[in-house]
C-alpha cells in the first residue's frame, strides 16, 4: 500500500499524457509555450475568476502575490502557524512579519474569530490556509478584512484545489487564491508548479510581470521580479490530467466520507477525524485524524505495512529558523495538533480493501495500545 498512489492515475491517462508531452517536444517552446495559456484559460474558467497566472510552484504563487501587493519590511501578514513552512517563509523573505492566529481544534483551519484582535495599522494582508483539502470560513474572514480597510485576503489553497465553500471553488473565494501542482496535490504535475487566481486586473498584471523578472516588455524591468514561470511541459502534464480531475474530486469526497463512516462504526473514540464544516466540501488532500499516542499508532500501522505521514509536526512559530522573525502569539491548539495529527493513505484510486485494512488495523492497534498489550499485527499486502 502506498500513501498516495500516482501509478494508477498515470496508467489511466497514459495515452493523453504521451500525446501532450510529444506535442511540447515537437514544437519546442519549453518556456511560455501554448500549453501555458491553454492551462490558464481552463483553470480560470473552472474557478470562475477573471485571471489565472501559472507560476513555478505554490510557494512562488504566494511570494508573487505578496510582491504584487507591495508588501515588504515593516508590514504584517496575519496567517496560521499550523501549515507548511512556505506560508510564513514568503512573508519573511520579503522582510514582513508573519502574525500568527491559532486554529480550530476540529479542523486545523485558522480560527476566524481570533483574527480581528491581531489586526494592527501594519496589517497589509491576511493569508488563511485551506488545510487537508478544506477551505476556512472565508465569509467571516473577508468581512473582517472589509471592515478594516479592505485588507487583501490571500487563500493559500495548495491543498484544496477543487473544494467548494458555499458553492464557490477554492481559489475564487478571496482577493487572491494560490495553489500548488506539486505531484501529491489533488491536481499535480510531475515536478513543481502553481497558479495565482484573482479578479483584480492590476494584481494580475503585476503578477504576470513579476513572474518574468519584473518585465512587461523584453529587457525592460519596471519592477523587481523573480524567475517564476511554470514550464510548458508541466502545464501539458496538468492538461493531460484535467479530463479525469472532476471524477477524482468526486472520488476523494466519497473516500473521505467512507473513512469517517468506517471510523465511526469501528468504535475507536480515541481517533478523531478532522471535521468538514457544513456548506463546504473537501478534496481530502490528506485524510487526517488525531490520536492520543501518535507514535504508537504510527508504529503499529507501519508494522502492518501501512504508511502514514504527519502534517505538520512542528508549528511555524516553534521552528528554530523563525525565532525573532514572527510576531509572538499564543497558539496552544496548533501546538496540540502538531503533537497528535496523523494522515492515513488517501487518493482517488485508494482501493476499498486497503481502506478497510487501514481502519481494521487502526482499531486493533488502538485497543492494544489502550490495554498496554501492543501485539504484532498482520501485514497488509
Amino acid at each position: 500500500m502506498q500513501f498516495i498512489d500516482l501509478t494508477i492515475q498515470q496508467d489511466a491517462i497514459r495515452e493523453e499524457l504521451d500525446r501532450r508531452i510529444a506535442a511540447v517536444l515537437s514544437h519546442g517552446q519549453y518556456i511560455m509555450g501554448p500549453e501555458v495559456k491553454e492551462l490558464e484559460d481552463v483553470l480560470r474558467d473552472y474557478v470562475g475568476v477573471r485571471h489565472c497566472i501559472t507560476v513555478s510552484s505554490g510557494t512562488e504563487a504566494l511570494l508573487i502575490s505578496l510582491m504584487a501587493l507591495g508588501i515588504g519590511p515593516g508590514d504584517e501578514v496575519i496567517t496560521t502557524p499550523f501549515t507548511f513552512i512556505s506560508t510564513a517563509e514568503v512573508i519573511a523573505l520579503l522582510g514582513a512579519t508573519p502574525v500568527f492566529v491559532d486554529v480550530e481544534r476540529d479542523t486545523g483551519l485558522i480560527d476566524a474569530d481570533l483574527i480581528e484582535e491581531r489586526i494592527t495599522p501594519r496589517t497589509k494582508a491576511i493569508m488563511p490556509v485551506s488545510l487537508y483539502g478544506q477551505i476556512p470560513d472565508m465569509n467571516k474572514i473577508n468581512e473582517i478584512a472589509s471592515r478594516h480597510g479592505n485588507i487583501p485576503v490571500i487563500e493559500d489553497a495548495a491543498q484544496s484545489f477543487g473544494a467548494t465553500y458555499h458553492g464557490r471553488r477554492s481559489c475564487g473565494v478571496s482577493s487572491i487564491g494560490c495553489t500548488s501542482f506539486f505531484p501529491s496535490k489533488p491536481l499535480g504535475c510531475y515536478g513543481d508548479g502553481g497558479a495565482i487566481f484573482t479578479d483584480d486586473d492590476s494584481i494580475a498584471e503585476a503578477a504576470r510581470a513579476i513572474r518574468v523578472h519584473g518585465q512587461k516588455k523584453r529587457y525592460v524591468h519596471e519592477m523587481v521580479g523573480v524567475g517564476g514561470r511554470m514550464d510548458t511541459l508541466q502545464c501539458a502534464i496538468v492538461l493531460a490530467k484535467w479530463p479525469r480531475f472532476a471524477w477524482e474530486v468526486e472520488r476523494r469526497w466519497e473516500i473521505g466520507l467512507r473513512y469517517s463512516k468506517l471510523l465511526a462504526s469501528a468504535d475507536v473514540p480515541s481517533i478523531q477525524p478532522m471535521e468538514v464544516r457544513q456548506s463546504r466540501t473537501s478534496v481530502f488532500a490528506q485524510y487526517t485524524v488525531t490520536a492520543p499516542d501518535r507514535e504508537a499508532v504510527r508504529a503499529a500501522l507501519q508494522a502492518a505495512n501501512i504508511p502514514t505521514a504527519v502534517h505538520y509536526p512542528v508549528p511555524v512559530n516553534r521552528q528554530p529558523g523563525y525565532k525573532g522573525v514572527t510576531s509572538d502569539g499564543d497558539t496552544p491548539i496548533a501546538a496540540w495538533l502538531a503533537e497528535h495529527v496523523v494522515s492515513l493513505p488517501m487518493g482517488p484510486d485508494l482501493a476499498v480493501q486497503h481502506q478497510d485494512a487501514v481502519i481494521a488495523t487502526l482499531a486493533v492497534a488502538c485497543s492494544e495500545i489502550t490495554s498496554g498489550r501492543l501485539a504484532a499485527l498482520p501485514k497488509v499486502a
